[in-house]
């Protein structure tokens, strides 16, 4: 497994910001890998089921290498890394993203201004 390096330009030409790229890549990356583990748990747990044997009475006795599940977890292994995935994704303009709607709580809204309220609180507290 060899280190490749990335073209920052690349991002900040998909963004406008390497830091927002980074991000954004971050999320897909955490979003693959979820998704790759439950897939690997699933074939896993299928496997486990089909081959469902009674439990060994020797403890000493050797276990035996399942050649079915050793192909599942050499097939994950040879699998491209989530975090590639997700940079080949962002660089390719394949991983839409928005911006949350920023809401600037100090701004004064001069459609609620509270300091003209006449209104009094006539409730009292027993």
């Amino acid at each position: 497994m060899s280190v490749k390096p990335i073209a920052m330009h690349e991002f900040i030409r998909q963004t406008g910001n390497v830091y927002e790229a980074i991000i954004v890549a971050s999320k897909r990356a955490r979003q693959i890998h979820d998704d790759m583990k439950i897939e690997l748990t699933q074939q896993l747990e299928t496997l486990k089921a089909l081959n469902a044997t009674p439990e060994p009475e020797d403890d000493m006795e050797v276990a035996m290498v399942n050649p079915d599940q050793l192909k599942i977890s050499l097939e994950f292994e040879k699998s491209p890394k989530p975090t590639e995935v997700a940079i080949n994704e962002v660089r390719d303009k394949k991983v839409p993203y928005h911006y949350k709607e920023h809401v600037d709580f100090f701004a004064k809204d001069s459609s609620k201004d509270t300091s003209k309220d006449t209104s009094k609180d006539t409730s009292t507290e027993a």
